[in-house]
């Protein structure tokens, strides 16, 4: 990954595993009605049921039942247990570590459009783990995830404008998405991306900045939630 990238930025491979809780625990609340439908096949019960073990809610924290039932749902095409069952492998959690492995779950969930793991797969192929290394590859994930909102592959693209890493080197485009990054960040994370979009900024004639400046509030206007 380019220098201009810190370590607060890196992709958080385990954070998707936590943030799914709240989907299981809504799922259903009764744990033995919940097991009875995993086990009858239904996707969406494997996959909370594997969050549940993944976070030792509503039951003992046990990563390999976890993964289990990850990858009884990413079988039948469930994109966010593709994602876990990637991050599984990537962390050694409940299964042997694999980065090639963690790469292919990562690439069949990032198909589907999983932003997280769009993010995931930019970053291997940003450090060449699971896959060879290549900076283009990365950029292109990035960019599908950063589309999306996510903050990581935000910063992620915003350094690799920044750098002429893998696309050509752009301070426009960086500024726009280290500054969409640092909005969406808190922390040192938005403090990295701040420092980046003003790195940027120093970059760009003051007719550039208000393009770039313009650029980045019609993304925002354009990418509201509704």
């Amino acid at each position: 990954m380019s220098g201009i990238q810190g370590s607060a930025f890196r992709v958080i491979l385990l954070a998707a595993t936590i943030s799914t809780l709240l989907a299981a625990c809504s799922y259903s609340s009764d744990i033995k009605n919940l097991r009875k439908q995993a086990e009858a096949g239904n996707a969406d019960a494997q996959f909370a049921l594997g969050v549940m073990y993944a976070n030792g809610q509503g039951v003992r924290q046990d990563y390999a039942e976890a993964v289990k039932w990850f990858r009884k749902a990413a079988e039948q095409g469930e994109s966010t247990s593709r994602y876990n069952l990637g991050v599984s492998y990537y962390t050694g959690r409940g299964v042997a570590q694999d980065s090639a492995e963690a790469a292919r779950w990562f690439r069949k969930a990032a198909d589907q459009g999983n932003a997280e793991a769009q993010s995931a797969l930019g970053s291997m192929y940003d450090d060449g783990q699971g896959v060879r290394q290549d900076y283009a590859e990365a950029a292109k994930w990035y960019r599908k995830a950063a589309m999306q909102g996510n903050k990581n592959a935000q910063f992620a693209l915003g350094s690799m404008y920044a750098a002429g890493q893998g696309v050509p080197q752009d301070f426009m485009q960086s500024y726009l998405w280290s500054s969409l990054a640092a909005s969406r960040a808190s922390g040192d994370e938005s403090r990295q991306a701040s420092d980046l979009r003003d790195m940027a900024a120093k970059k760009l004639t003051p007719e550039e900045l208000v393009e770039a400046q313009r650029m980045t509030r019609e993304w925002e206007k354009s990418h509201q939630k509704k």
